[in-house]
């Protein structure tokens, strides 16, 4: 099983990691407004949890139920990424930022969390996390994650707030950052 898992979590990394290539607009002419600086630290943070996660392995093999959760949230993240860039369409982007066209998506995944891209990096270092990372690698990696998506959530959420005001709140007050139910 373990064989199977690891081979699934290779293959949804893949098709994760392929989305921005094929279903997101790649470059843009557009002009936007964009918040670089908190935007690059956020990824770093975020990055360095993807790293802690894979570097520091298990000692041993993971128990049956880690195997079997590892192999339900990665391809639940996978379709929660396609799904979230499908809805924001031309608007996708890595740094945060708002085209001078932009739109308020409430569609899709953002009708369950405003940031469904972060909320499916959770799930893939969750799900990579689950298979094969030491419990304190694991912990180290979600602290991490978290301060890193906070900044990127902040940012995004003090542009959006900017630009959408009242609607931007009223969206806010609505739907959770990222991880649903919480708020």
């Amino acid at each position: 099983m373990r064989a199977f898992a690891s081979f699934e979590l290779i293959v949804c990394w893949a098709v994760w990691c392929s989305i921005p290539l094929f279903r997101a607009p790649l470059r843009q002419n557009r002009p936007s407004v964009t918040a670089t600086p908190p935007t690059i630290a956020g990824l770093l943070l975020e990055l360095a949890s993807y790293a802690v996660a894979l570097g520091w392995r298990a000692p041993q093999p993971a128990e049956q139920w880690r195997l079997v959760a590892s192999m339900v949230i990665a391809p639940g993240a996978v379709v929660l990424f396609w799904n979230a860039v499908a809805h924001l369409g031309k608007q996708f982007r890595i740094r945060a930022g708002l085209y001078i066209d932009h739109q308020l998506v409430r569609t899709g995944a953002y009708a369950y969390v405003r940031h469904p891209i972060y909320a499916s990096m959770l799930g893939m270092l969750l799900a990579t996390s689950l298979l094969a990372t030491a419990w304190p690698a694991f912990a180290l990696s979600l602290v991490l994650f978290v301060a890193g998506t906070e900044i990127r959530v902040h940012t995004e959420d003090a542009l959006l707030a900017a630009r959408f005001q009242g609607e931007f709140a009223a969206y806010k007050k609505a739907v959770p950052a990222y991880i649903p139910f919480v708020r």
